[in-house]
Protein backbone atom coordinates (compact mmCIF):
# COMPACT_ATOMS: atom_id res chain seq x y z
CA UNK A 1 0.00 0.00 0.00
CA UNK A 2 1.10 3.71 -0.92
CA UNK A 3 2.68 6.21 1.57
CA UNK A 4 2.08 9.77 1.34
CA UNK A 5 3.04 12.97 2.89
CA UNK A 6 0.01 14.06 0.95
CA UNK A 7 -2.62 13.34 -0.62
CA UNK A 8 -4.92 15.82 -2.40
CA UNK A 9 -8.52 15.08 -3.49
CA UNK A 10 -9.25 17.31 -6.18
CA UNK A 11 -7.49 18.24 -9.20
CA UNK A 12 -8.79 21.62 -10.25
CA UNK A 13 -6.48 25.24 -9.56
CA UNK A 14 -6.52 24.50 -5.64
CA UNK A 15 -5.34 21.31 -5.76
CA UNK A 16 -2.70 21.29 -8.21
CA UNK A 17 -1.19 24.66 -7.18
CA UNK A 18 -1.02 23.08 -4.02
CA UNK A 19 0.26 19.82 -5.38
CA UNK A 20 3.20 21.89 -7.21
CA UNK A 21 4.64 23.88 -4.22
CA UNK A 22 4.26 20.47 -1.93
CA UNK A 23 6.64 18.94 -4.83
CA UNK A 24 9.00 21.69 -4.95
CA UNK A 25 9.67 20.82 -1.43
CA UNK A 26 10.42 17.09 -2.03
CA UNK A 27 7.03 16.20 -0.54
CA UNK A 28 5.70 12.85 -1.59
CA UNK A 29 2.30 14.02 -3.16
CA UNK A 30 -0.44 12.32 -5.60
CA UNK A 31 -3.43 14.36 -6.71
CA UNK A 32 -7.04 12.51 -7.22
CA UNK A 33 -9.42 13.42 -9.74
CA UNK A 34 -12.07 11.74 -10.70
CA UNK A 35 -12.51 13.46 -13.80
CA UNK A 36 -9.60 11.70 -16.73
CA UNK A 37 -8.32 15.19 -17.05
CA UNK A 38 -6.69 17.86 -14.45
CA UNK A 39 -8.35 21.76 -14.33
CA UNK A 40 -11.57 21.35 -13.53
CA UNK A 41 -13.98 24.04 -14.72
CA UNK A 42 -10.44 25.47 -16.12
CA UNK A 43 -10.73 24.34 -19.69
CA UNK A 44 -9.53 25.70 -23.14
CA UNK A 45 -11.16 25.12 -26.78
CA UNK A 46 -8.88 26.01 -29.57
CA UNK A 47 -11.18 24.86 -32.87
CA UNK A 48 -11.07 26.35 -36.20
CA UNK A 49 -8.95 29.50 -35.23
CA UNK A 50 -11.37 30.15 -32.49
CA UNK A 51 -9.81 29.64 -28.58
CA UNK A 52 -13.07 29.56 -25.82
CA UNK A 53 -12.77 29.21 -22.31
CA UNK A 54 -15.30 27.00 -20.30
CA UNK A 55 -14.88 29.36 -17.09
CA UNK A 56 -11.83 31.82 -16.16
CA UNK A 57 -10.82 33.78 -19.33
CA UNK A 58 -8.08 35.22 -17.76
CA UNK A 59 -5.90 35.96 -14.43
CA UNK A 60 -6.12 39.81 -12.89
CA UNK A 61 -3.29 39.83 -10.62
CA UNK A 62 -1.83 42.32 -8.08
CA UNK A 63 -0.43 40.16 -5.68
CA UNK A 64 3.72 40.01 -5.50
CA UNK A 65 3.13 36.33 -4.42
CA UNK A 66 0.93 35.38 -7.66
CA UNK A 67 3.80 36.85 -9.89
CA UNK A 68 6.31 34.68 -8.09
CA UNK A 69 4.62 31.73 -8.40
CA UNK A 70 3.91 31.95 -11.96
CA UNK A 71 7.69 32.68 -12.52
CA UNK A 72 8.73 29.55 -10.14
CA UNK A 73 6.37 27.33 -12.02
CA UNK A 74 8.07 28.16 -15.63
CA UNK A 75 5.18 29.92 -16.93
CA UNK A 76 6.62 33.59 -17.15
CA UNK A 77 7.18 33.01 -21.18
CA UNK A 78 3.55 31.35 -21.81
CA UNK A 79 1.84 34.42 -20.30
CA UNK A 80 -0.34 36.23 -23.24
CA UNK A 81 -0.53 39.88 -21.55
CA UNK A 82 -4.25 40.98 -21.94
CA UNK A 83 -4.52 44.19 -24.94
CA UNK A 84 -3.71 48.02 -23.15
CA UNK A 85 -7.34 49.12 -22.70
CA UNK A 86 -8.99 50.37 -19.74
CA UNK A 87 -12.10 51.16 -21.27
CA UNK A 88 -15.21 48.62 -19.10
CA UNK A 89 -18.54 49.81 -20.20
CA UNK A 90 -22.15 49.37 -18.27
CA UNK A 91 -25.28 48.97 -20.22
CA UNK A 92 -27.52 51.87 -19.05
CA UNK A 93 -30.62 53.12 -20.59
CA UNK A 94 -30.13 50.91 -23.42
CA UNK A 95 -26.89 51.81 -23.99
CA UNK A 96 -23.41 51.85 -23.29
CA UNK A 97 -21.33 53.90 -21.24
CA UNK A 98 -17.59 54.07 -20.26
CA UNK A 99 -17.33 52.69 -16.76
CA UNK A 100 -13.69 54.51 -15.99
CA UNK A 101 -11.85 52.23 -13.01
CA UNK A 102 -9.75 55.12 -11.58
CA UNK A 103 -11.65 57.37 -8.84
CA UNK A 104 -11.17 60.55 -10.37
CA UNK A 105 -12.14 59.95 -13.81
CA UNK A 106 -14.81 57.49 -12.48
CA UNK A 107 -16.73 60.34 -10.93
CA UNK A 108 -16.54 62.84 -13.98
CA UNK A 109 -18.31 60.45 -16.04
CA UNK A 110 -21.62 61.30 -17.31
CA UNK A 111 -23.09 58.20 -16.11
CA UNK A 112 -23.65 60.20 -13.11
CA UNK A 113 -26.55 62.04 -11.90
CA UNK A 114 -25.43 65.47 -10.19
CA UNK A 115 -26.95 64.02 -6.93
CA UNK A 116 -24.57 60.67 -7.05
CA UNK A 117 -21.65 62.49 -7.97
CA UNK A 118 -22.09 64.26 -4.84
CA UNK A 119 -22.77 61.51 -2.99
CA UNK A 120 -19.71 60.24 -3.18
CA UNK A 121 -17.43 62.96 -3.06
CA UNK A 122 -18.94 62.86 0.60
CA UNK A 123 -17.37 59.09 1.20
CA UNK A 124 -14.08 60.33 2.57
CA UNK A 125 -16.11 62.51 5.31
CA UNK A 126 -18.41 58.99 5.80
CA UNK A 127 -17.51 57.88 9.47
CA UNK A 128 -16.49 53.87 9.87
CA UNK A 129 -19.20 51.54 10.35
CA UNK A 130 -20.93 47.79 9.37
CA UNK A 131 -20.35 44.46 10.94
CA UNK A 132 -18.67 41.12 10.52
CA UNK A 133 -22.27 39.72 8.32
CA UNK A 134 -22.75 43.45 6.43
CA UNK A 135 -24.11 42.95 2.83
CA UNK A 136 -22.66 44.03 -0.36
CA UNK A 137 -25.60 46.18 -0.87
CA UNK A 138 -25.73 47.88 2.81
CA UNK A 139 -21.50 48.28 2.70
CA UNK A 140 -22.08 50.17 -1.04
CA UNK A 141 -24.68 52.25 -0.57
CA UNK A 142 -23.68 53.24 3.34
CA UNK A 143 -20.08 54.51 1.68
CA UNK A 144 -20.98 55.48 -1.57
CA UNK A 145 -24.85 55.76 -2.26
CA UNK A 146 -27.61 53.83 -4.20
CA UNK A 147 -26.62 55.08 -7.64
CA UNK A 148 -22.92 53.12 -6.96
CA UNK A 149 -24.67 50.17 -6.34
CA UNK A 150 -27.07 50.15 -8.98
CA UNK A 151 -24.90 50.94 -11.71
CA UNK A 152 -21.72 49.93 -11.10
CA UNK A 153 -21.24 47.37 -7.84
CA UNK A 154 -24.38 45.48 -8.74
CA UNK A 155 -23.47 44.66 -11.75
CA UNK A 156 -20.03 43.26 -11.52
CA UNK A 157 -21.04 41.36 -8.08
CA UNK A 158 -24.23 39.76 -10.06
CA UNK A 159 -21.81 38.92 -12.93
CA UNK A 160 -18.56 38.15 -12.87
CA UNK A 161 -18.94 36.90 -9.11
CA UNK A 162 -22.18 35.23 -9.60
CA UNK A 163 -23.86 36.43 -6.58
CA UNK A 164 -26.63 38.84 -5.24
CA UNK A 165 -25.98 42.25 -3.71
CA UNK A 166 -28.54 41.96 -1.15
CA UNK A 167 -27.16 38.92 0.14
CA UNK A 168 -23.87 38.68 -0.79
CA UNK A 169 -21.20 39.13 2.66
CA UNK A 170 -19.15 42.37 1.95
CA UNK A 171 -16.42 41.37 3.96
CA UNK A 172 -16.20 38.15 2.16
CA UNK A 173 -16.44 39.31 -1.54
CA UNK A 174 -15.42 43.21 -1.52
CA UNK A 175 -12.29 42.19 1.38
CA UNK A 176 -10.13 45.23 -0.19
CA UNK A 177 -12.55 47.31 -0.11
CA UNK A 178 -13.54 46.29 2.95
CA UNK A 179 -10.06 46.55 4.46
CA UNK A 180 -9.14 50.06 3.10
CA UNK A 181 -12.38 51.23 5.38
CA UNK A 182 -11.40 49.20 8.68
CA UNK A 183 -7.21 50.67 8.13
CA UNK A 184 -8.10 53.66 6.61
CA UNK A 185 -11.18 55.12 7.20
CA UNK A 186 -12.30 55.72 3.95
CA UNK A 187 -11.69 53.92 0.92
CA UNK A 188 -10.69 57.30 -0.85
CA UNK A 189 -8.41 57.31 1.42
CA UNK A 190 -7.52 53.90 0.99
CA UNK A 191 -7.30 53.77 -2.83
CA UNK A 192 -4.42 57.17 -2.70
CA UNK A 193 -2.64 55.30 0.51
CA UNK A 194 -2.05 51.69 -1.90
CA UNK A 195 -1.33 54.71 -5.08
CA UNK A 196 1.52 55.74 -3.37
CA UNK A 197 2.86 52.29 -1.63
CA UNK A 198 2.73 50.84 -5.29
CA UNK A 199 5.01 53.32 -6.30
CA UNK A 200 7.50 52.89 -3.79
CA UNK A 201 7.17 48.69 -4.33
CA UNK A 202 6.71 48.21 -8.09
CA UNK A 203 3.76 46.04 -7.84
CA UNK A 204 1.24 47.01 -10.60
CA UNK A 205 -2.19 45.28 -11.51
CA UNK A 206 -1.58 43.40 -14.91
CA UNK A 207 -4.06 40.73 -16.40
CA UNK A 208 -2.73 38.03 -18.52
CA UNK A 209 -3.64 34.42 -20.04
CA UNK A 210 -1.21 31.83 -21.98
CA UNK A 211 -0.43 31.39 -25.01
CA UNK A 212 -2.86 28.40 -25.31
CA UNK A 213 -5.65 29.00 -23.30
CA UNK A 214 -5.63 29.11 -19.62
CA UNK A 215 -5.51 25.40 -19.46
CA UNK A 216 -1.94 25.83 -20.63
CA UNK A 217 -1.92 26.72 -16.44
CA UNK A 218 -3.52 23.82 -15.19
CA UNK A 219 -1.58 21.48 -17.73
CA UNK A 220 1.83 22.88 -16.80
CA UNK A 221 1.02 22.52 -12.68
CA UNK A 222 -0.20 18.67 -13.53
CA UNK A 223 2.36 17.13 -15.66
CA UNK A 224 5.56 19.49 -15.64
CA UNK A 225 6.33 19.69 -12.17
CA UNK A 226 7.17 16.17 -10.82
CA UNK A 227 3.25 16.47 -9.96
CA UNK A 228 1.65 12.65 -9.66
CA UNK A 229 -1.57 13.03 -11.14
CA UNK A 230 -4.26 10.47 -11.07
CA UNK A 231 -7.44 11.04 -12.94
CA UNK A 232 -10.49 8.51 -12.93
CA UNK A 233 -10.12 8.36 -9.11
CA UNK A 234 -13.55 8.35 -7.58
CA UNK A 235 -13.38 8.53 -3.32
CA UNK A 236 -15.61 6.12 -1.57
CA UNK A 237 -13.90 6.59 2.31
CA UNK A 238 -12.05 8.95 4.24
CA UNK A 239 -10.85 6.69 7.20
CA UNK A 240 -9.03 8.94 10.20
CA UNK A 241 -5.73 6.62 11.82
CA UNK A 242 -3.12 6.94 14.41
CA UNK A 243 -0.49 8.36 11.82
CA UNK A 244 -3.41 10.41 9.18
CA UNK A 245 -5.24 9.19 7.18
CA UNK A 246 -6.42 6.07 4.88
CA UNK A 247 -7.92 6.90 1.71
CA UNK A 248 -10.07 4.75 -0.96
CA UNK A 249 -11.14 5.73 -4.32
CA UNK A 250 -12.92 3.57 -7.21
CA UNK A 251 -10.96 3.89 -10.55
CA UNK A 252 -10.43 2.01 -13.52
CA UNK A 253 -8.29 -0.25 -12.59
CA UNK A 254 -10.44 -1.25 -9.53
CA UNK A 255 -10.09 -0.24 -5.87
CA UNK A 256 -7.35 1.58 -4.77
CA UNK A 257 -6.24 2.77 -0.85
CA UNK A 258 -3.14 4.89 0.70
CA UNK A 259 -2.26 5.85 3.70
CA UNK A 260 -1.75 9.95 3.99
CA UNK A 261 -0.26 11.80 6.83
CA UNK A 262 -2.14 14.78 5.35
CA UNK A 263 -5.04 15.09 3.14
CA UNK A 264 -6.26 17.98 0.94
CA UNK A 265 -10.04 18.24 0.27
CA UNK A 266 -10.05 20.68 -3.11
CA UNK A 267 -13.85 19.84 -3.79
CA UNK A 268 -16.75 21.47 -4.13
CA UNK A 269 -18.40 21.89 -0.56
CA UNK A 270 -21.27 19.22 -0.92
CA UNK A 271 -18.99 16.75 -1.82
CA UNK A 272 -16.18 17.89 0.89
CA UNK A 273 -19.37 17.15 3.00
CA UNK A 274 -20.31 14.00 2.02
CA UNK A 275 -16.62 12.79 3.32
CA UNK A 276 -16.68 14.08 6.07
CA UNK A 277 -20.43 13.37 7.76
CA UNK A 278 -19.01 10.75 9.43
CA UNK A 279 -16.18 12.39 11.35
CA UNK A 280 -18.11 15.60 12.04
CA UNK A 281 -21.98 16.20 11.47
CA UNK A 282 -21.54 19.99 12.79
CA UNK A 283 -18.45 20.48 9.64
CA UNK A 284 -20.67 18.32 7.40
CA UNK A 285 -23.82 20.62 8.12
CA UNK A 286 -21.97 23.87 7.41
CA UNK A 287 -20.42 22.84 4.12
CA UNK A 288 -23.38 21.32 2.58
CA UNK A 289 -25.01 25.08 2.86
CA UNK A 290 -22.67 26.53 1.30
CA UNK A 291 -24.69 26.95 -2.43
CA UNK A 292 -23.45 27.68 -5.60
CA UNK A 293 -25.01 29.19 -8.63
CA UNK A 294 -25.49 28.04 -11.94
CA UNK A 295 -23.52 29.46 -15.05
CA UNK A 296 -23.48 29.21 -19.13
CA UNK A 297 -21.26 31.25 -21.35
CA UNK A 298 -22.25 31.13 -24.85
CA UNK A 299 -19.31 32.06 -27.14
CA UNK A 300 -20.02 33.73 -30.54
CA UNK A 301 -17.95 33.92 -33.44
CA UNK A 302 -17.90 37.02 -36.38
CA UNK A 303 -16.71 38.43 -39.01
CA UNK A 304 -15.11 41.78 -37.91
CA UNK A 305 -17.37 43.70 -40.78
CA UNK A 306 -20.67 42.44 -39.28
CA UNK A 307 -19.91 44.58 -35.97
CA UNK A 308 -19.96 47.92 -36.25
CA UNK A 309 -19.15 49.08 -32.70
CA UNK A 310 -14.95 49.63 -32.21
CA UNK A 311 -14.72 47.21 -29.56
CA UNK A 312 -12.48 48.89 -27.51
CA UNK A 313 -12.22 47.42 -24.80
CA UNK A 314 -12.77 44.66 -22.14
CA UNK A 315 -16.67 44.12 -22.78
CA UNK A 316 -19.66 45.09 -21.05
CA UNK A 317 -22.02 44.55 -17.36
CA UNK A 318 -25.62 45.02 -17.77
CA UNK A 319 -27.80 46.42 -14.37
CA UNK A 320 -30.32 43.89 -12.96
CA UNK A 321 -33.10 44.12 -10.62
CA UNK A 322 -34.23 41.16 -10.75
CA UNK A 323 -38.04 40.91 -12.13
CA UNK A 324 -39.82 38.80 -14.50
CA UNK A 325 -37.40 39.41 -17.26
CA UNK A 326 -33.78 38.80 -15.42
CA UNK A 327 -33.81 34.96 -15.36
CA UNK A 328 -32.98 35.36 -19.38
CA UNK A 329 -30.96 38.31 -19.41
CA UNK A 330 -27.58 38.54 -20.23
CA UNK A 331 -25.13 39.65 -17.53
CA UNK A 332 -22.19 40.34 -19.67
CA UNK A 333 -20.18 39.91 -22.24
CA UNK A 334 -15.88 39.57 -22.69
CA UNK A 335 -15.08 40.93 -25.81
CA UNK A 336 -12.03 38.33 -26.33
CA UNK A 337 -10.77 38.70 -29.31
CA UNK A 338 -10.15 42.46 -28.50
CA UNK A 339 -8.84 41.33 -24.82
CA UNK A 340 -5.91 38.75 -26.66
CA UNK A 341 -5.29 38.66 -30.59
CA UNK A 342 -5.17 34.90 -30.39
CA UNK A 343 -8.47 33.97 -29.86
CA UNK A 344 -10.32 34.70 -33.22
CA UNK A 345 -8.78 33.85 -36.39
CA UNK A 346 -8.05 36.90 -39.06
CA UNK A 347 -10.93 39.18 -39.89
CA UNK A 348 -13.00 37.75 -37.08
CA UNK A 349 -14.43 38.27 -33.79
CA UNK A 350 -14.96 36.60 -30.48
CA UNK A 351 -17.28 38.06 -28.27
CA UNK A 352 -17.98 35.60 -25.41
CA UNK A 353 -21.63 35.62 -22.93
CA UNK A 354 -22.54 34.96 -19.63
CA UNK A 355 -25.75 33.97 -18.03
CA UNK A 356 -26.89 32.82 -14.69
CA UNK A 357 -25.78 33.84 -11.29
CA UNK A 358 -27.56 34.13 -8.33
CA UNK A 359 -30.53 36.45 -9.70
CA UNK A 360 -31.41 34.36 -13.15
CA UNK A 361 -31.33 30.90 -11.92
CA UNK A 362 -33.36 29.43 -14.39
CA UNK A 363 -30.61 30.67 -17.34
CA UNK A 364 -28.71 27.12 -17.13
CA UNK A 365 -32.30 25.57 -18.36
CA UNK A 366 -32.74 27.57 -21.05
CA UNK A 367 -32.24 25.23 -25.04
CA UNK A 368 -29.20 26.32 -27.51
CA UNK A 369 -31.60 27.83 -29.32
CA UNK A 370 -33.18 30.36 -26.69
CA UNK A 371 -29.91 31.48 -25.23
CA UNK A 372 -28.11 32.73 -28.91
CA UNK A 373 -31.62 34.43 -29.43
CA UNK A 374 -30.86 36.10 -25.63
CA UNK A 375 -27.44 36.98 -26.68
CA UNK A 376 -28.21 38.59 -30.22
CA UNK A 377 -31.29 40.56 -28.53
CA UNK A 378 -29.14 42.26 -26.27
CA UNK A 379 -25.65 42.11 -28.71
CA UNK A 380 -27.61 43.57 -31.74
CA UNK A 381 -28.38 46.84 -30.74
CA UNK A 382 -25.60 47.70 -28.53
CA UNK A 383 -22.59 46.64 -31.39
CA UNK A 384 -24.39 47.31 -34.00
CA UNK A 385 -24.32 43.59 -35.26
CA UNK A 386 -25.85 42.61 -38.68
CA UNK A 387 -25.93 39.15 -39.03
CA UNK A 388 -26.15 35.78 -37.29
CA UNK A 389 -22.66 34.34 -35.49
CA UNK A 390 -20.58 32.38 -37.77
CA UNK A 391 -19.66 30.31 -34.50
CA UNK A 392 -21.39 29.40 -31.32
CA UNK A 393 -19.68 27.37 -28.27
CA UNK A 394 -21.84 27.13 -25.41
CA UNK A 395 -20.43 25.93 -21.78
CA UNK A 396 -22.81 24.94 -18.48
CA UNK A 397 -21.73 24.66 -15.31
CA UNK A 398 -24.70 23.74 -12.94
CA UNK A 399 -22.29 24.17 -9.94
CA UNK A 400 -20.57 27.33 -11.06
CA UNK A 401 -19.50 29.76 -8.56
CA UNK A 402 -20.09 29.48 -4.60
CA UNK A 403 -22.12 31.82 -2.95
CA UNK A 404 -20.79 33.59 -0.37
CA UNK A 405 -24.05 34.97 1.30
CA UNK A 406 -25.69 35.46 4.61
CA UNK A 407 -22.95 35.63 7.75
CA UNK A 408 -20.28 33.77 5.67
CA UNK A 409 -17.12 35.41 7.46
CA UNK A 410 -18.54 33.53 10.76
CA UNK A 411 -19.23 30.48 9.37
CA UNK A 412 -15.98 30.38 7.89
CA UNK A 413 -14.62 30.98 11.25
CA UNK A 414 -17.04 28.12 12.64
CA UNK A 415 -15.27 25.95 9.90
CA UNK A 416 -11.68 26.73 10.40
CA UNK A 417 -12.58 26.16 14.06
CA UNK A 418 -13.73 22.34 13.41
CA UNK A 419 -11.01 21.51 11.56
CA UNK A 420 -8.53 21.97 14.40
CA UNK A 421 -10.68 18.44 15.61
CA UNK A 422 -9.15 16.77 12.36
CA UNK A 423 -5.65 16.88 12.38
CA UNK A 424 -3.79 16.77 8.75
CA UNK A 425 -6.92 17.65 7.36
CA UNK A 426 -7.80 20.59 5.08
CA UNK A 427 -10.07 22.33 2.97
CA UNK A 428 -9.22 24.66 0.13
CA UNK A 429 -11.30 25.04 -2.84
CA UNK A 430 -12.66 28.15 -3.96
CA UNK A 431 -15.75 28.41 -1.45
CA UNK A 432 -12.71 29.51 0.86
CA UNK A 433 -10.75 32.63 0.19
CA UNK A 434 -12.04 33.69 -2.96
CA UNK A 435 -13.14 32.34 -5.90
CA UNK A 436 -10.69 34.09 -8.73
CA UNK A 437 -7.55 32.40 -10.04
CA UNK A 438 -5.68 34.96 -7.95
CA UNK A 439 -7.11 34.46 -5.08
CA UNK A 440 -7.13 29.86 -5.34
CA UNK A 441 -2.95 30.86 -6.19
CA UNK A 442 -2.63 32.81 -2.56
CA UNK A 443 -4.33 30.34 -0.53
CA UNK A 444 -2.42 27.68 -2.41
CA UNK A 445 0.80 29.11 -1.36
CA UNK A 446 -0.93 29.47 2.21
CA UNK A 447 -1.72 26.40 2.47
CA UNK A 448 1.17 24.99 1.17
CA UNK A 449 3.16 26.39 3.74
CA UNK A 450 0.88 25.41 6.53
CA UNK A 451 1.35 21.88 5.43
CA UNK A 452 4.89 21.12 5.24
CA UNK A 453 4.73 22.51 8.47
CA UNK A 454 2.57 20.10 9.38
CA UNK A 455 4.57 17.65 7.82
CA UNK A 456 7.92 18.30 9.53
CA UNK A 457 6.53 18.92 12.69
CA UNK A 458 5.14 15.45 12.82
CA UNK A 459 8.31 14.00 11.33
CA UNK A 460 9.94 15.12 14.42
CA UNK A 461 7.58 13.88 16.71
CA UNK A 462 7.90 10.32 14.90
CA UNK A 463 11.63 10.16 15.28
CA UNK A 464 11.60 11.09 18.65
CA UNK A 465 8.84 8.66 19.69
CA UNK A 466 11.14 6.14 17.74
CA UNK A 467 14.31 7.25 19.70
CA UNK A 468 12.23 6.03 22.68
CA UNK A 469 11.12 2.51 21.68
CA UNK A 470 14.90 1.89 20.74
CA UNK A 471 16.78 -0.12 23.18
CA UNK A 472 19.24 2.55 25.16
CA UNK A 473 22.90 1.33 25.14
Amino acid sequence: MSELDVLIIGGGISGLSIAQRLTREDACVEVWEKEDHPGGKIQSDNRDGYLTEQAAAMVLNFRPEVNRFITESGLDDCKKPRADTSHRYIVNHGQLNKLPMKLGPMMASGMWSTRGKLRMMLEPFIPKGGSSNETVSEFIIRRLGREVLDKAMGPYVAGPLASDPELANASSILPRLVALEKRYGSIAMGVFVHRILKRKTGTETEAFSFQDGMATLVKSLAYNHGVCFRGGHTVTNLLQTKNGWHVTADTTAGERSVNARQVVLSVPANIAATLLAAHSAELAKLLDDIKYASLVVAHTGFDKTAIKHPLDGNGFLTQSKGGSNSKTSLNGCLWMSSLFSNHAPPGKTLLSNYFGGAKNPEAIKLSDDCLINETMKTLAPLLSIHGEPEMVRINRHQQGLPLYHGDYYSRMQQLKKLLTQLPGLHLEANYRGGISIRDRLVCAMLSSENILRNIQSSSTTYSLNKLKLEPQN
